[in-house]
């Protein structure tokens, strides 16, 4: 099976549970990968036989702007979109990283990994 990664997409957004997450909030960085056949675009060479890396970023940012307690939210509501707007895609793996979280320590991130097949293909 073949995969479309994206990278270390940086975005500022307020998730957590804290007040001060609310309103200062904090630097996230997400890496998706998608599973999905790319033989008919390979032989193509058109956009439309494969997923679009723009639309994935696209629902990526929208989904990290609305604001949550918890990143398994986040997570789980940018799978959601992923698989009902990319019919195209069989699996996915997301992690959000929140950079320097509020933890009581010197700690780099803290992040949630999901993974999520699209079962009824």
């Amino acid at each position: 099976m073949d995969k479309i990664k994206l990278k270390n997409i940086r975005i500022h957004t307020n998730h957590g549970c804290l007040k001060e997450e609310e309103l200062i909030g904090s630097d996230y960085i997400v890496n998706l990968v998608v599973w999905t056949p790319l033989k008919a675009s390979m032989l193509s060479d058109n956009l439309t036989d494969t997923v679009d890396y723009v639309i994935l970023n696209k629902i990526i940012k929208e989904e990290m702007e609305k604001r949550s307690k918890l990143l398994e939210n986040v997570c789980s509501r940018i799978l959601n979109r992923l698989f009902f707007e990319q019919k195209n895609i069989l699996k996915a793996k997301i992690e959000v990283a929140k950079q320097n979280p509020p933890i009581g320590g010197d700690v780099e991130s803290v992040s949630i990994i999901l993974k999520r097949s699209n079962i009824s293909k």
